[in-house]
């Protein structure tokens, strides 16, 4: 039996629960042509043999061309996507602001988390905004990397990540801290007076059709805002497609036309990769069109490229590292080389 078939997953599923236009394009095109099948094979025969690569969904205009169970769970069975779990909480938080249950990006945290700052945390923690903490500039000495041991550690995540020192200043550097959006997780949790795995359910689940299981909570009960969420490979695509319909699914709002352009909107860069960051999204370009993903430890990606009308998903083994290892590098060129290139070849915009 193949992988297709031992998740219970099929190409005419996915079309009929995504319909048989998902979105309108970004801008028009021909009809709707397959994927280069000699591209595709060659990519699908070069992903087979990374023995971390899990899970593999393609996208293409709507309609679904490659879903491949390569080893572990099934498709439709939530898997832990570690940091894309920041794309989906900035996506809350964005769904937040269209509800009106925050006020804007530039709202400032100390008021929102009131008696959960610390009382000899630095001044300067009354500077920090949502946009800081969207955009990990914050300033705060990072809680991720060779810090984030001591931080899980702790009694407070909250109060631990407010209490670090200043390195940068709020709105300076991106400093890659996962406290920045566990410090969101609070924040909407106390404005909406919901868990944020409630508004999770509420506000991406039930319209997108996915399942979102129960997370880590940290020692106040505030769930994990930016790691250890449990995701589809199938959910993944519905949320990357979600984004590359400019917030819609199935002609249903899922959130608002100004919060995607937000989030694909550069912001800061990182220092680990040189590629752009917006709201949880990190932004670089492939053959000459713009790519927006998402990225989790191990190598837990969603690639949107909007212009070719193209969703990637990519699950890998979450306890395998893919950036000093080069392995997050090598699904870039897969995508580039393979998937965006057998999309130019369907008879989407030239590439370079």
């Amino acid at each position: 039996m193949s992988p297709r078939s031992r998740a219970g997953w099929s190409r005419r599923r996915w079309l009929a629960a995504a319909g048989s236009a998902a979105c309108v394009p970004f801008t028009p095109k021909a009809a709707a042509r397959e994927l280069d099948p000699a591209l595709v094979a060659r990519t699908l025969a070069r992903a087979r043999e990374w023995p971390t690569l899990r899970a593999l969904m393609v996208a293409h205009r709507g309609e679904l061309r490659v879903a491949e169970r390569l080893r572990g769970a099934a498709l439709d069975e939530p898997t832990n996507v570690k940091s894309v779990a920041k794309t989906v909480m900035a996506a809350l938080v964005g769904a937040a602001i269209d509800r009106g249950v925050l006020r804007g990006v530039e709202q400032r945290i100390a008021p929102l988390l009131g008696e959960l700052v610390p009382p000899d945390a630095d001044p300067r923690v009354g500077q920090i905004t949502i946009d800081h903490l969207l955009t990990m500039r914050a300033g705060l000495e990072r809680t991720s990397g060779p810090y984030y041991g001591r931080w899980v550690a702790s009694d407070d995540w909250v109060g631990y990540a407010l209490s670090r020192p200043f390195v940068a200043e709020p709105g300076g550097r991106m400093l890659y801290s996962t406290g920045n959006y566990h410090l969101l997780s609070a924040i909407l949790t106390r404005a909406s007076g919901q868990s944020t795995l409630a508004l999770a359910r509420e506000w991406l689940g039930a319209p997108l059709g996915i399942e979102i299981p129960s997370w880590d909570r940290g020692p106040r009960g505030f769930y994990f805002g930016g790691n250890n969420m449990a995701l589809a490979p199938q959910a993944l695509v519905r949320f990357g497609e979600m984004f590359r319909c400019r917030g819609l699914w199935r002609e249903r709002r899922v959130l608002s036309e100004r919060w995607v352009e937000a989030s694909w909107q550069p912001r800061t860069r990182s220092f680990y990769t040189g590629h752009r960051y917006g709201y949880g999204w990190f932004i670089t370009a492939a053959r000459g069109h713009s790519v927006y993903y998402a990225w989790g430890y191990g190598g837990q990606m969603i690639h949107v490229v909007p212009e070719l009308e193209l969703t990637v998903v990519m699950t890998s083994d979450p306890d395998s590292p893919s950036g000093r290892t080069g392995y997050a590098r090598e699904l870039h060129r897969l995508v580039s080389d393979g998937f965006v290139a057998a999309a130019e070849a369907a008879g989407g915009a030239g590439g370079s």
